[in-house]
């Protein structure tokens, strides 16, 4: 399933390769040699003004990840309301700024939506720089496009700054391209989970099935059996390789490779856990 050029694969991946190189013994100097004085890239930046809200991709996890537009706007926000998948180490870069948390995880109490946005229109209009913080990309499973309405809707001026998806990102950290141009030339992303939590049942799961050579899918772990059993009932092969990668990009990365009928039961015996992405589908 992963390339395995690039690293030593066993069934359960506990190391990624992109974060091991940094600690071969003939690397451990590079810290010291590189400059700490370098500052931000001089340039025409955009700057937050009062009442605006920029809604921000932060990325899969890893804070080296981030965009300079997020960078950019973290050095300069009144408020940061940030979600649960957002680094602290990314936090650390707004030291000005109060820090919301309004994180959503499966099964934990937490704030709602519509609150969420409300929240972000009286910040405004209280004249704050108020900065969006969202792991991933804002509009890729990420409630951004329903907080961007919110805030159209009542005349606030926003940004959109795009992040790195954990669908790609993430997958790419762990060893797979999501395409290939020998073996796949289509990949198509699925949410795990509709707004009651359960398994999305306005999709049409027998079209995605056969038509798509990847399948990425964010937040299915709850769901992986149901998921699996859909797709196979719809003509994908059992014996399909799949792969499980949780806590994308971050030093907990752990990349489970296993097959499409195998997928929940192997999950549940390697104890892994969300955030997870699911890949289904050769890459290599």
């Amino acid at each position: 399933m992963a390339l395995r050029s690039i690293g030593v694969f066993c069934r359960v991946q506990t190391r990624l390769w992109s974060h091991w190189v940094f600690r071969c013994p003939h690397l451990h100097g590079i810290s010291e040699r590189m400059s700490d004085a370098i500052s931000f890239p001089k340039g025409d930046w955009p700057v937050i003004e009062p009442g605006w809200v920029w809604l921000c991709g932060a990325g899969p996890g890893d804070p080296g990840l981030l965009t300079l537009h997020a960078l950019n706007a973290l050095r300069q926000a009144d408020v940061v309301i940030y979600d649960a998948l957002v680094q602290d180490k990314i936090l650390d870069w707004a030291p000005q700024a109060e820090l919301i948390y309004a994180g959503k995880r499966g099964g934990r109490p937490s704030a709602k939506q519509r609150d969420i946005s409300l929240r972000l229109v009286d910040l405004a209009r209280e004249g704050k720089r108020v900065l969006r913080l969202k792991g991933g990309d804002p509009f890729v499973f990420g409630r951004g496009g329903e907080e961007a309405q919110t805030l159209v809707q009542h005349g606030v001026p926003i940004r959109i700054i795009p992040g790195i998806s954990a669908g790609i990102g993430g997958l790419a950290y762990a060893g797979i391209p999501v395409t290939h141009r020998d073996v796949n030339q289509s990949v198509t992303f699925v949410t795990g989970h509709d707004q009651s939590g359960a398994t999305p049942s306005s999709l049409n799961w027998a079209a995605i099935a056969q038509g798509s050579q990847v399948l990425v899918i964010y937040m299915g772990m709850k769901h992986a059996g149901q998921i699996s059993d859909k797709l196979i009932d719809a003509g994908r092969d059992p014996q399909e390789p799949c792969a499980v990668v949780s806590s994308a990009t971050t030093d907990n990365q752990r990349v489970l490779e296993t097959t499409l009928s195998r997928m929940e039961a192997d999950i549940a015996d390697h104890g892994m856990e969300p955030p997870s992405i699911l890949c289904i589908g050769r890459s290599d």
